[in-house]
């Protein structure tokens, strides 16, 4: 194989020349041959065991030339990649040249390659500082929490609904006199001033008795996620079956044994004290570290490329489908759903994939002014840990694997990196 390389008039895009010799293009073809010929049913001979010179007479001679092509164009363009020590960002344009059989299969790709960011001010940093305190208020919404968990239910008998308490309905749903699909239930329980159910609902129930049976009137809103019935005007037939209340345990000593390990009320708002205090100061650091990283990235300069962006993109939408596929949906219904195309959705990231990739570069021109490595120390006990969470701690096949270690590796930098740029901001 050989190799051309160019600079286009495009910053950051070089264009490849790569040629591949004739053998292992015929190679190729006879591969795809091989892999396809039980396909071909050519008069005069058994379906799938005409020859290939045969076959070629047939159909044509270029009937291999595409598969063959994409047999091997992947690996020749890999390989003149690495060999020139080119970092591509973005899918290749290809354009055949040449191609024909006993002949050099000639193409050309054009990629555009990763930039480096020219760092300006990153000693000195100045952004403002990040504190939380933690407040009786915060303590107090935790044992709240903690009330409601440990609540019971009471029936209630001897009054109609109230806010606040679980009435136990079945509904049916009419839109112009016509039941619609999803609008019906029965012994579904719905607390009352949850706000889950279409705006005025729970509020009509308020005041019905066990028992009793009435009409809602709602209005669906405008943007709900069925275009068939956003916007209009329903009925629901309801009917209550029971009134349940929630009856919260009472905040003192004996609670605190009873949801804890403590045995006073007074050590059970301590503790929870500390936790939220640690979890303050989590959220500080990392608020502390957006600020240095953002203040970082305005005073830098470079020019992101279009496919660098796309892919940054096709990488956000690919977590969000697997984020979906946990609750069993796929993007199609999603955007349904919400409204939306998937051109939307990557208008939509453009901007978070643009500062998510300022961002990176602008940490990796950091470590490089600042000559920031990973030590083998660091190296090995992140491996380990890594190794333990997957299970694969007497893997040695993962403890080696280049892949991984190189991924823990720039982790490992971009961590310290970060940390040299707090360390030397001017934090007022």
């Amino acid at each position: 194989m050989n190799c051309k390389v160019e600079k286009t008039k495009n910053e950051n895009e070089v264009k490849l020349e790569i040629t591949v010799e004739a053998e292992k293009f015929d190679e190729a073809i006879k591969k795809v041959y091989f892999k396809s010929a039980k396909y071909f049913n050519i008069p005069g001979f058994r379906k799938g065991k005409a020859p290939m010179n045969i076959v070629e007479k047939y159909y044509g001679k270029e009937i291999f030339y595409e598969d063959a092509f994409n047999e091997i164009a992947g690996e020749a363009l890999d390989e003149a990649v690495e060999e020139n020590k080119l970092e591509a960002v973005s899918r290749p344009d290809i354009e055949v040249k040449q191609i024909e059989k006993g002949k050099e299969l000639i193409f050309t790709a054009v990629i555009q390659t990763k930039p480096e960011a020219e760092l300006g001010k990153y000693k000195g940093i100045e952004i403002k500082k990040v504190e939380y305190n933690v407040t009786d208020e915060d303590i107090n919404h935790e044992l709240e929490h903690m009330q409601e968990h440990n609540s019971r239910l009471v029936t209630i008998e001897n009054r109609p609904v109230e806010k606040g308490d679980i009435a136990t309905i079945d509904f049916e749903g009419f839109v112009d006199g016509k039941a619609f699909e999803g609008g019906k239930a029965e012994g579904h329980d719905l607390e009352i001033g949850s706000n889950t159910f279409i705006p005025g609902f729970e509020d009509q129930v308020i005041g019905m008795k066990i028992d009793e049976e009435k009409d809602i009137n709602v209005k669906f809103p405008d943007e709900y996620f069925s275009k068939d019935l956003a916007g209009k005007d329903a009925t629901f037939k309801v009917k209550v079956h029971e009134i349940k209340k929630k009856e919260l345990p009472k905040l003192d000593d004996e609670f605190a044994k009873d949801v804890s390990e403590f045995d006073t009320l007074k050590e059970l708002k301590e503790d929870i004290k500390n936790k939220k205090q640690k979890q303050n100061e989590e959220k500080a650091k990392y608020e502390t570290q957006d600020a240095v990283i953002d203040a970082l990235c305005e005073n830098i300069k470079v020019n992101i490329p279009s496919g660098m962006i796309e892919m940054e993109i096709d990488n956000m939408i690919k977590d969000i489908e697997q984020r979906l596929s946990y609750q069993g949906l796929k993007l199609e219904q999603y955007l349904q759903m919400m409204g939306k195309t998937n051109e939307d959705m990557r208008k939509e990231y453009e901007p978070q994939a643009i500062k998510a990739i300022k961002s990176r570069l602008a940490l990796e021109a950091v470590i490089k002014a600042e000559k920031i490595e990973a030590t083998d120390k660091e190296l090995k006990e992140k491996m380990k840990e890594m190794a333990k969470s997957y299970g694969k701690e007497n893997d040695e096949e993962f403890l080696k694997n280049e892949s991984v270690n190189n991924y823990i590796k720039q982790g490992i930098e971009l961590e310290k990196a970060i940390d040299f740029l707090v360390e030397n901001a001017k934090i007022k």
